[in-house]
């Protein structure tokens, strides 16, 4: 994979790399310094702050910062997204004559190697100075060499003009002499290994056995000039040639004995090499961008037995252990033995190779325009036929299928004769019963019977590239555009496509391996589909599996591992192997940043906290999965706001008109194959509102909102009920204006009945009696004045008032009758009812009742109950009763008793209070002569009994 400025490397010549603890790539370049997550390119300029963009390297320290080597010492580092350089930080500008670093932690060291004065440390933003002390045994500095540094054990390495090796502690100054002379060369040092190359291309290697013992361990000649020496974190040589290439060592330093370089990349010249920590290889090359080599492939390709495996291969097939490859040019491969032997099958033409059939020794290789037969044993090469040809199908055990633009003909390689089955255009055919087959077009599926030619439609739309049987009646086909289709040769099973898990729906070849399992090879890498029953499982492989190139022509399969042939050569996987894979990918997403509003923060350790309007929320990630090669999307959801997972391929998710709250964003990566980060990111925020979005400002709102509706609904009802009370008031006055009338009725009435009793006696004579009827007359006015202006009386008053009207009457009437007035003792005697109320009644029973009795002494009985809460007033004769009262008598109803159930209606409208009459005729009720009225009432206590309360 070669990385330029089409992928947004906007520069060719690329320098050092380094990947930091996140998982990040950096890249130094001649145009300012570049980060890679695998997908995107972040470019750091003079826009940025580099005062000089041709960056060397760049090392990741363990607190973030990244420390930038430019050329002419103008040294930088990133901090939370900002480039610091030394006009910003004037602690930079002591650093001078640099040419060397190494870094530990958050700390850098670097000294000039030609002329080594002092080390620098840089930490924190700060340079600190240590002077370096070597003696008078060094006759000048610029003969010295500081070749290497010890972080670990602060011991500096350097060699005198003699190329004698001093170990320098830098804190002790002790310096202590090696063992070991070295000439002017150039040295490199990882761990305890020491690659030197002189100048006649020679390489030797150290090892270091303690602080200060070396051992030679190997030594070897390189016929080419060496630029570089690369040795890589996994012990592992890199000779970066001068005239372009490099020579790899698969033995490590550890074990010893480097031998048998494998010489890759030709015609490009190195200026770096990095393994990163997934093994992946990068190269940095001069004018060529980077170039990127996925682990499991490099492995496959360099650790790969097989030699010339580089080749376009347009066909597969097999002839017992031999792999038979076919070329996109008149040529064939046969891997034998672990080496693929190359015979060229016509020097005259440039033909691809279509198709490949073999058994026993015959070998066919269908071109795209001729069929050519070799023999493997005799090694004859056979001109057939010209065809336009489309495939090569076993059809009988010594004759194939040949499906070609002028039909479908079968061929007997024994006989060499031909047989015409179609004279239309075929691709495709596969034999279901002794004489019929499935035939193919572009476009359909036919069924043919051989013997009677007779051809009929059988699955229509579908244009079939490979047929294989799977078990009996069970077929399995590729279709160019629509998955794959399991028939029967009654009708199709089932359709399985990319919805079902397919990288893609081109479909070019099927291997079957069992009737359980078969692999799909296509422009997208490998497919290996399982049926078990209804269920189908499937498998995805591509480069990042160890592929050569995606674009796979075919596959075979022997013992535990498939071949596929390429378009960039062959690759030989272990199946066991690849069904090995992980199901997680072991990285997770990376938050870079998150915006919000119009301010982008960098440093996520500080809380994040915005405010509306500011609501705006975009974050930008990263999934530094360098295997997907930038295939990579992104499965997020803002835990508050929704809990719908989403997937997006774009590393900028954004959010618009987030409504205040605290939320929690939370991301996975999503690599090749869909393979998902083995956990999720996650990054909290908070919304802020204005303060007339929150909670007590809306409670208050709300609050002012109730109170001003309750005081509206207060002011309409108070409104409304002073309308109803001024009405009421208005029904009132009216209504103690009837009663007063009312009463002023009944004293009339009353004296009018006294004056007829009075001249009654006068016209008898009975003088003494018309004086004592006087006298309790007299007490009947006052007592009725008084009680006529009284709304309510006590029962004790009423009693006395009554005890008094029926004396006068007795008097009146010659003793005709006697009375009885009860209280109860359930009865408050200071209760009050309404005046005058029971007087009426009285007089009627008297007038119509008694008055009129012949064979009997009249009884009038008054009686005061308590009963179910209410005051039970009886007023009860043995008068003539009701029903025996003549006719003329009942319509000439008492004036007085009409005035009373005026009265009660009245009381009714005007103190709300609720009195019943119930009028009986005893002689119905209980088989006696007589009439009973009740009168039910509540009774009152400490009633105002003025009219006007």
């Amino acid at each position: 994979m070669n990385y330029n400025e089409e992928d947004g490397l906007n520069s060719s010549t690329t320098y050092g790399m380094n990947q930091d603890k996140e998982g990040f790539i950096w890249i130094g370049s001649d145009n300012g310094l570049f980060r890679f997550d695998g997908k995107e390119f972040k470019q750091f300029n003079e826009k940025n702050g580099l005062k000089n963009i041709d960056v060397l390297s760049c090392n990741s320290l363990s607190n973030g910062e990244n420390f930038i080597m430019s050329y002419l010492n103008d040294f930088a580092y990133l901090k939370n997204g900002k480039i610091i350089n030394s006009d910003d930080n004037k602690e930079l500008k002591k650093l001078i004559h640099v040419s060397a670093n190494y870094s530990k932690g958050d700390s850098i060291f670097l000294f000039n190697s030609t002329a080594p004065r002092e080390i620098f440390i840089y930490h924190n933003g700060k340079v600190k100075t240590i002077p370096l002390q070597l003696g008078k045994d060094f006759l000048s500095w610029n003969k010295h060499y500081a070749f290497s540094f010890d972080v670990n054990l602060h011991l500096l390495y350097l060699t005198d003009h003699n190329g004698q090796v001093v170990a320098y502690d830098i804190f002790t100054k002790k310096k202590t002499i090696c063992n070991l002379f070295l000439p002017k060369t150039t040295i490199y040092k990882v761990g305890d290994f020491l690659v030197t190359k002189l100048d006649n291309n020679r390489v030797e290697i150290y090892k270091r056995y303690n602080r200060y013992y070396f051992k030679k361990i190997q030594s070897f000649y390189i016929p080419e000039k060496i630029y570089q020496v690369v040795v890589d974190k996994n012990y592992r040589v890199w000779l970066c040639l001068d005239e372009g290439g490099v020579l790899y060592y698969r033995q490590t330093l550890l074990e010893g004995n480097l031998s048998h370089p494998i010489k890759i990349m030709d015609n490009f010249i190195m200026n770096h090499i990095l393994i990163d920590r997934d093994n992946n290889v990068w190269f940095s090359t001069r004018n060529n961008g980077v170039y990127f080599i996925n682990d499991k492939f490099f492995n496959n390709y360099i650790h790969l037995p097989v030699k010339n495996n580089s080749s376009f291969i347009t066909a597969i097939g097999k002839s017992g252990r031999n792999i038979i490859l076919g070329y996109n040019e008149a040529k064939s491969g046969i891997l034998k033995s672990n080496t693929i032997t190359d015979i060229t099958l016509d020097k005259n033409r440039r033909i691809q190779t279509k198709a490949i059939f073999s058994k026993g020794n015959t070998i066919l290789y269908g071109f795209n325009l001729s069929i050519i037969k070799y023999n493997t044993f005799t090694h004859k090469i056979t001109h057939i036929k010209d065809f336009s040809l489309k495939n090569i199908l076993p059809y009988t055990s010594d004759s194939v299928f040949l499906c070609t633009s002028q039909g479908l003909t079968a061929y007997n390689f024994v006989t060499d004769t031909y047989s015409l089955l179609l004279n239309e255009r075929t691709y495709n055919a596969l034999s279901y019963s002794k004489d019929s087959i499935f035939v193919g077009d572009f476009k359909d599926l036919y069924k043919l019977n051989v013997r009677t030619k007779k051809k009929s439609l059988f699955l229509e739309g579908y244009y079939f590239t490979d047929i294989k049987k799977l078990k009996s009646n069970l077929y399995v086909g590729a279709t160019n555009l629509n998955g794959i289709i399991f028939f029967t040769n009654k009708k199709v099973i089932r359709r399985i496509t990319e919805k079902n898990g397919l990288s893609t729906d081109q479909i070019k070849k099927i291997e079957v391996q069992n009737e359980n399992v078969f692999w799909a090879s296509t422009n997208s890498g490998l497919s290996r589909i399982e049926t078990k029953g209804t269920h189908i499982k499937i498998n995805n492989f591509t480069q990042t599996d160890g592929l050569p190139s995606n674009v796979v022509a075919g596959c075979v399969i022997r013992d535990d591992t498939i071949y596929a042939g390429t378009t960039k050569g062959l690759a030989i996987l272990p199946i066991s192997s690849l069904l090995t894979q992980q199901k997680f990918i072991n990285k997770k997403v990376i938050i870079n940043s998150v915006t919000i509003g119009d301010r982008e923060i960098f440093n996520l350790d500080q809380k994040i906290v915005s405010e509306t309007p500011e609501n705006n929320v975009a974050f930008d990630l990263s999934f530094p999965d360098y295997a997907s090669q930038g295939k990579v999307s992104y499965k997020y959801k803002v835990e508050g706001l929704s809990d719908e997972w989403q997937t997006s391929s774009s590393p900028k998710i954004m959010f618009n008109s987030i409504p205040p709250g605290k939320y929690t964003f939370e991301v996975f990566g999503l690599g090749y194959n869909g393979k998902q980060s083995y956990t999720f990111s996650s990054i909290t925020f908070e919304i802020k509102p204005k303060f007339w979005q929150t909670w007590w400002f809306k409670f208050l709102l709300i609050m002012l909102g109730c109170s001003i509706a309750f005081i509206l609904i207060t002011i309409y009802y108070q409104r409304k009920r002073n309308k109803k009370l001024e009405t009421l008031y208005y029904e009132k006055k009216i209504a103690e204006l009837e009663l007063q009338a009312i009463k002023a009725q009944i004293n009339p009435h009353f004296i009018y009945n006294c004056l007829n009793s009075i001249q009654f006696l006068l016209y008898k004579k009975d003088y003494d009696e018309t004086e004592n009827y006087l006298d309790i007359f007299s007490q009947m006015i006052r007592k009725t004045l008084h009680y006529s202006e009284k709304t309510f009386m006590p029962i004790k008053e009423e009693t006395e008032y009554l005890s008094l009207y029926l004396n006068m009457e007795k008097l009146r009437l010659k003793e005709q009758f006697d009375y009885k007035i009860k209280v109860s003792n359930a009865v408050n005697e200071n209760w009050i009812i309404p005046s005058l109320m029971i007087q009426p009644f009285v007089e009627n029973a008297i007038k119509h009742g008694i008055s009129s009795l012949k064979d009997r002494k009249g009884f009038i009985e008054i009686s005061f109950d308590y009963i179910d809460s209410l005051l039970c007033i009886t007023i009860e004769d043995n008068g003539i009763g009701i029903g025996i009262k003549p006719e003329s008598v009942k319509k000439a109803n008492s004036f007085g008793v009409k005035l009373s159930q005026k009265r009660i209606e009245t009381f009714r409208q005007l103190f709300d209070t609720n009195i019943t009459l119930e009028l009986n005729d005893l002689l119905e009720k209980e088989q006696r002569a007589g009439t009973q009225i009740k009168l039910y009432m509540t009774p009152y206590e400490n009633q105002n009994t003025s009219l006007h309360h």
